[in-house]
């Protein structure tokens, strides 16, 4: 979604490549979400037909779910936000709003509801994380539930 000016044959071969990605690290404990396949319900749908909103909602659900495979029994996701002190946010819901909203969900450490929403072109998403909740038995994991419907899409 820029001003460049495409030829016909370039619009075309751009549309036909698959998505690129990569990652390198200094200490790899587990795959990352770039060094995953895209999953099937993601893939089916070219790139160049998803809105730019829909396009980093999938990612996102992707980084998500990496991330919280990572974590303890002890830990939740939850983002942090940059350049403020608006603190912290527990990931509850994740949504986009085509072509170029994304929407997150949550509350913050002392339990008052929170939403973030953020146009596309100011993405900027810092996953940390928290202490499960202490009346919880099981740390809350909204990655698996948000990939889960990637693929029922």
């Amino acid at each position: 979604m820029d001003d460049r000016i495409e030829t016909t044959a370039e619009a075309i071969e751009t549309a036909a490549l698959p998505p690129k990605a990569r990652a390198i690290h200094l200490k790899q404990t587990a795959p990352t979400a770039e060094q995953e396949p895209l999953p099937d319900g993601v893939a089916k749908t070219p790139v160049a037909q998803k809105s730019p909103a829909e396009w980093a909602y999938e990612r996102l659900v992707l980084y998500i779910k990496n991330f919280e495979e990572q974590l303890d029994k002890g830990e939740e996701i939850a983002m942090g936000f940059t350049g403020g002190d608006a603190g912290v946010m527990r990931i509850e819901g994740m949504g986009f709003y085509a072509p170029d909203i994304i929407t997150f969900y949550g509350s913050d450490p002392t339990g008052t509801k929170t939403q973030q929403i953020q146009h596309v072109s100011q993405l900027n998403v810092l996953l940390r994380a928290l202490p499960k909740e202490v009346d919880q038995p099981e740390p809350n994991r909204i990655g698996f539930r948000l990939a889960q419907q990637l693929e029922e899409d």
